[in-house]
Formats: C-alpha cells, sequence, structure tokens
C-alpha cells in the first residue's frame, strides 16, 4: 500500500518513546528493541503500561495501587485507577511562570482592523484568571457534576473557562460559535447546563458576526425546554464596536463575572493555590457530542483520568513535544482538536488560539507560523486539500520553525502528504492522525521515532490494541482491507453517554447504558468497533505497519462484492483532476453506493463539483473512467458520475457520505439533521437524482 518513504527521523534513538522504551527494558527486565516490540507489550501488558506512563509523564495527584482488572472484557467499560485521585485542569496549570507564554489568541483581520493584535497570556496570567473564574462560579452555586456550557469562539476566555470548570469538578460543554442555535439547543437542552457563556460576536471571512442574536434564540429554545441556566455570561472577546442593544436585561458581561470572583477570592487556601477537586480517574470531565446528522447526537462523558493519561502519552511520549513549542491547531470549540489543542498546556508549551477562516487569504496561517515561531502546526486534510489547489506556502515563507504538522477530520491522500513535503516544508514530520470525537483522541498517529511514508499514518497508538477485522470478524493479513476494531480495554474509552448513573433516572441511565454498547459493541460481540474502514500494511525494519485510512465502514463502497473505500476514488481525482493534475479541474466529489439488483448488489455513484459555468462532458466522463481504471482496477470504475452544484458537509468539515447513500437510497430528507450541516439545501438535488437513479437500477 506504500507509495514511497518521505521523510526519516535523524536520531530515532534519542527519541522519547526511545527513552520510555529503554526505561520500560531497565523497569521489567525486558529487551523490547522497535516500536512494534514496544506497542505489542503496551496491549498484551496494558495494566502495566499505562501504570509506567503515569510515572514515566509526571501526572499530578494520587495513583493508588490499582490500575484495571485485566480479566474484564473491554465491552464491559472496566473502571481504571480506582484508588487514584487528580484534577485535570491542576495538570494543566502546572507551569506558573510570570515569563513563559501559555496563550497567544490571534484574529482574522477586517477591514476595519487590517493588523489586529495578538493577545497574549503568560502561565502566571492564565492561572490567575482561571482563580478568579473559579471563585465567581462557585460565589453563584456551581458545584461538582454541574454543567457549564460554552457558545463561543477559539479565545483565551474560552480557555480559562475550561480549565476553572473543571478545576472545581463541574463538567465541560462546548459548542462552536458557527453552530446554529438549533443544533446547539439539541445539545445543550439534553445535558442542561448551569451556566452559559458565549462571545458577542466573531470575525469569518473578515467581517463581524454577531453572535447574541443566535444566543436568544438559544435561550429561548431552552427555556421552551424547562431549561434556565442560573447565569448567562457574555464575552467581549475581540476587538469591534460593542453593541448592547441586543442583550437581555438578565445577562452579565465577563467583566461583571470576573469582579464577583476578585472579590470574593473563594476556592484557594491561604497561600492563593487554587483548592483543585481531586475526584476519582473515572469523574466525568467534558461531553462531547457525535455529529448527529440522522437524529439527535449522542452525549459522549469522558473521564478526567483517561483524556489525562492519554492526552500525555500522546504528546509526551509519542509526539515528542517539549515545553519549547509552539502549538498550533486550526480548530473550532466544537471539534474534538480543540480538547487535543487545549490538553497540551500540560506540556508546558505555547498554544496558538485562532478565530477566523483559515483560507480566505491563504498565507495568513503560514505568516503566523514565521512570526510566532509556531513549531506544531494542526489542521484538517480538507484545509490542505483547498490549499494545494491555490498556494505553495513554501515559496512565500519561510518555515524553519516547523518541527510537525498534524492533518485529520477525513482520510490524506498519498498526493496530498507529497503536496506537503514538495510545497510546505521538506523536513518535518506529517503526523496524519485518526481516532474520534468517541475517544477524544487517537487510535492511530504520529511517532517521533519513525518514518512517514506517502498515504499512510506512521503507526497504531500505543496501549491501543487495534487491529482489522474482516467482515467475519476475523484478524486480516497484512495490506488487506478491514474494519478497525480494538481488542482490549483502554483508559479513554468514554466513560458513558449521558446521563450518568447518578446523574439521571434509572431509566434514562438504562437506556444510555444499551444506546452506548450498541454504538461500539453491538456489530463484533466483545470488540470495540470503530467504524473506520482501514488497511493495516506490513511491517517496515522492525517497526511495524502503519495505516492506511480507507473511509468510514458505513460509506464503504461494495460492487460486485469487491470492497473499498471511498478515498480511493477521491486519491485518483485530486491527483489527476485537480489544479495542477494531468486533466480538466474538478474542485470536489463524493463516491457513495447506490442499492441494485433488489439489494443483491451496488453500483458506485461519483458526485462531482466543477467550477462556476463548467459542465461535466461526455469526454470529461470518459476521462474520470479511464484515470479509475488505470490507476485503481476495473472494479472501481463509477457506474455513474454526476455534476452537482455542491457536496454536503458537517459542521466540523467532513463529507456527509452516509447521509447522501441513505438519501440516494430512498431514504426521506426527513431524516436530516440540518443544524449539523453546513450547507443542507443542497441535499434536495440527492434526494431527486436519487429518484431518476433508482428508476434505472
Amino acid at each position: 500500500m506504500s507509495e514511497g518513504l518521505l521523510y526519516r527521523p535523524k536520531n530515532p534513538d534519542a527519541s522519547a518513546v526511545s527513552r520510555f522504551r529503554a526505561d520500560i527494558n531497565s523497569s521489567y527486565g525486558l529487551s523490547l528493541n522497535t516500536y512494534h516490540d514496544l506497542w505489542l507489550w503496551s496491549t498484551s501488558n496494558y495494566s502495566q503500561f499505562w501504570s509506567h506512563v503515569w510515572d514515566f509523564c509526571n501526572i499530578i495527584g494520587e495513583k493508588g495501587t490499582h490500575v484495571v482488572d485485566d480479566s474484564v472484557n473491554i465491552s464491559e467499560n472496566p473502571p481504571w485507577f480506582t484508588g487514584a485521585r487528580l484534577n485535570w485542569a491542576e495538570n494543566m496549570l502546572h507551569c506558573r511562570s510570570s515569563e513563559k507564554i501559555a496563550l497567544i489568541q490571534a484574529t482574522e483581520p477586517t477591514p476595519l482592523n487590517p493588523t489586529p493584535e495578538l493577545k497574549r497570556y503568560t502561565y502566571a496570567q492564565l492561572y490567575e484568571l482561571v482563580s478568579h473564574l473559579v471563585s465567581s462560579l462557585l460565589a453563584n452555586g456551581l458545584q461538582p457534576g454541574d454543567r457549564v456550557a460554552s457558545y463561543s469562539s477559539n479565545c483565551i476566555e474560552t480557555v480559562a473557562l475550561c480549565l476553572a470548570t473543571t478545576a472545581i469538578g463541574a463538567i465541560w460543554v462546548a459548542a462552536a460559535a458557527d453552530f446554529g442555535p438549533a443544533g446547539v439547543l439539541e445539545r445543550f437542552e439534553q445535558v442542561q447546563p448551569k451556566f452559559i457563556f458565549a462571545v458577542d460576536a466573531v470575525v469569518y471571512n473578515a467581517k463581524i458576526q454577531q453572535h447574541l442574536p443566535k444566543l436568544s434564540t438559544l435561550l429561548t429554545g431552552l427555556a421552551a425546554k424547562s431549561v434556565n441556566p442560573a447565569k448567562v455570561v457574555v464575552i467581549h472577546a475581540i476587538p469591534h464596536p460593542e453593541d448592547r442593544s441586543a442583550w437581555d436585561e438578565d445577562w452579565i458581561s465577563w467583566e461583571a463575572f470576573l469582579q464577583e470572583g476578585e472579590a470574593r477570592k473563594l476556592g484557594r487556601d491561604s497561600s492563593g493555590e487554587i483548592l483543585w477537586h481531586r475526584a476519582s480517574f473515572n469523574w466525568p470531565l467534558w461531553i462531547l457530542f457525535s455529529s448527529g446528522s440522522t437524529g439527535r447526537p449522542k452525549a459522549i462523558v469522558h473521564r478526567a483520568g483517561g483524556m489525562l493519561l492519554q492526552s500525555k502519552k500522546e504528546f509526551v511520549i509519542c509526539a515528542d513535544l517539549i515545553s519549547d513549542d509552539i502549538f498550533f491547531y486550526y480548530t473550532t470549540t466544537g471539534w474534538m482538536m480543540y480538547n487535543f489543542l487545549v490538553s497540551g498546556l500540560s506540556v508546558g508549551c505555547t498554544l496558538v488560539l485562532y478565530d477566523g477562516s483559515p483560507l480566505r487569504d491563504p498565507a495568513l496561517l503560514w505568516k503566523l507560523t514565521d512570526d510566532l515561531k509556531i513549531s506544531i502546526f494542526g489542521t484538517s486534510a480538507k484545509y490542505i486539500e483547498q490549499l494545494s489547489k491555490s498556494y505553495k506556502p513554501r515559496l512565500q515563507h519561510n518555515l524553519s520553525s516547523l518541527r510537525h504538522i498534524y492533518s485529520t477530520g477525513s482520510p490524506l491522500s498519498a498526493e496530498l502528504f507529497r503536496y506537503v513535503y514538495e510545497h510546505i516544508h521538506p523536513d518535518i514530520l506529517l503526523g496524519s492522525i485518526t481516532g474520534g470525537t468517541d475517544i477524544c483522541s487517537l487510535f492511530a498517529g504520529m511517532c517521533s521515532a519513525l518514518p512517514v511514508y506517502a498515504g499512510e499514518i506512521q503507526c497504531r497508538m500505543l496501549g491501543l490494541a487495534v487491529e482489522s477485522y474482516s467482515e467475519a470478524g476475523k484478524l486480516t493479513a497484512p495490506d488487506e482491507p478491514g474494519e478497525l476494531v480494538c481488542l482490549k480495554p483502554f483508559p479513554c474509552m468514554p466513560a458513558g453517554f449521558w446521563p450518568l448513573p447518578g446523574f439521571g433516572t434509572d431509566a434514562e441511565v438504562a437506556a444510555a447504558r444499551a444506546k452506548y454498547h450498541q454504538a461500539y459493541f453491538a456489530e463484533i460481540d466483545g470488540v470495540w468497533f470503530h467504524g473506520d474502514h482501514i488497511v493495516i500494511t506490513r511491517s517496515r525494519d522492525g517497526n511495524g505497519g502503519g495505516v492506511v485510512m480507507l473511509g468510514r465502514s458505513d460509506g464503504v463502497l461494495n460492487p460486485g462484492g469487491i470492497r473499498f473505500g471511498s478515498s480511493e476514488l477521491y486519491d485518483v481525482i485530486d491527483s489527476a483532476f485537480s489544479e495542477n493534475g494531468e486533466r480538466g479541474k474538478i474542485l470536489d466529489c463524493l463516491a457513495v453506493g447506490q442499492t441494485i439488483g433488489g439489494g443483491s448488489d451496488e453500483r458506485v455513484i461519483l458526485f462531482v463539483k466543477l467550477p462556476d459555468n463548467e459542465e461535466l462532458s461526455p469526454e470529461m466522463i470518459q476521462q474520470i473512467k479511464a484515470e479509475v481504471r488505470n490507476r485503481r482496477s476495473a472494479r472501481h470504475v463509477p457506474a455513474q458520475i454526476i455534476q452537482v452544484r455542491d457536496i454536503p458537509y458537517t459542521l466540523n468539515g467532513k463529507k456527509v457520505e452516509v447521509l447522501v447513500k441513505k438519501i440516494i437510497n430512498g431514504a426521506s430528507l426527513s431524516i436530516v439533521n440540518p443544524s449539523t450541516l453546513l450547507n443542507p439545501e443542497c441535499l434536495q438535488f440527492y434526494s431527486d437524482i436519487g429518484t431518476e437513479l433508482r428508476k434505472s437500477s
């Protein structure tokens, strides 16, 4: 499956994962020689492994003696470190330096503010801000287990709120400011937040977007569901003229809320130390939501210790992040990559927060990289794909500070791997990473000791027994496609779906538990079934195979019994029909399977989006089919190629394959939850064309 070596680390023996391996060898009298040896040991001896991660990464808290009962099956979701007591926020704020910068907030320029000032907070300033927020939240009655919700942008205040909420032992809930009120209502009414914080405006595409009307709509909807937060706090997060005409008289400003905390000084001891709520390892930390494109989003509860231990392993051991790193991830607060980014505070590095469009000016984020000396740059595969069509950062920017680029959200094609190394930086670690909202972390991803091959994720992550299973529930051979499964328990498994025991009625808790089992363990008994179609490649140099993402399992294409992922078609389009491709230009595409033969088979339908005023000609259809046949096989050739005006995406920028597949196979548009999509209006076309396609099937 490999298409060539693109990067090899200069000194892998000096990497953090090599030091960790040496420490394991010394502690347990072993002779593990490679990453793959270490991965095998970590998944076979996962109780010892995770205990050692705690010690190696210097977790702040009381560890206790219990790790996990390794006789319990993964489907039973066993508790971890039952004797431990810790606080996630305390581990994020161990650095108290008055000189070290913790957060830098950057805002997209506008015509009225062409050079917006960067906002910086040191670790000492962030700690003080969090302590005031803790005091204010306590003064207003917040208790451990209560929910605090944010409907905000990626700003310093949002990070501080997340830290203050979890310092108290309350549960953090976030929705991005670009979500529509209906979508946020579906999320918040499930968890009934005691506090809601929202910004008054955001910047996108160089325009100030007023946010308070959306907040008002949300609160009206919550009130209709008898959800009435005790306090609504409005943040003036970006430089723009403040307009209070849309304010409700019951709302309070961020500044006034902070003053309450400054005056009361609650939640601190005599030395000024925050009184951290050290709860159990399995205490709920935050709630993330599934996409919910065909129903109400599932409220996924993540445990505090699992999030802390997993992120420490990913950053400190696998990625080799250090306190000198400047860490940026382009994300909204509603995507799990926001939680991933904020967890970088535990390393003591500097986080860069950005509010605005990433591509209106494609130079902006790369200029920011040079100006701030960003060393870790995170983004989505969709961003890299769009960037590749029109921009070559290496020609315009220095980028010498870069060490890593991370990409996630959808499979990153081999062609885009090569684009990164040719047109962004020739000597960085390109970490294509995959995991998801379900675990708020990674199943497979980056490792600073391993090489990078085009189109491949470097490795399966330590401590996660990830394998590839066939439809028959058997291990696939290397280089054979299958389903991503995890065979053994891991600490970042969700604590459950909301409500957890103690937070709802017996009937509600039982229903949530049943949904949890259905989501992950119903497909293959006793095995975590993740829903991704993958290939685990053959081992190279004794370091084990990489992982190739083929797409979501529900969207796997299966014409004539030959299963393959949609990304195999997308790779062909990216390579041959992009801006610099060999053929005409295709802006975007979507491949789904349509059932034929009374359900006995399916055919592949490829939808393509062309530039404005261009028509899909018979000649171009034949070119597409020929390229697919030549680069893949005759079985991969789409049965139909259809031009569309738009490709549907979720709010997090993922193609909506499964939903389109259902619609063209006859599902009603009533199954669509439009609040979860960027462009739900385009689905009417797919419904109409589905009717025509079924006539010819």
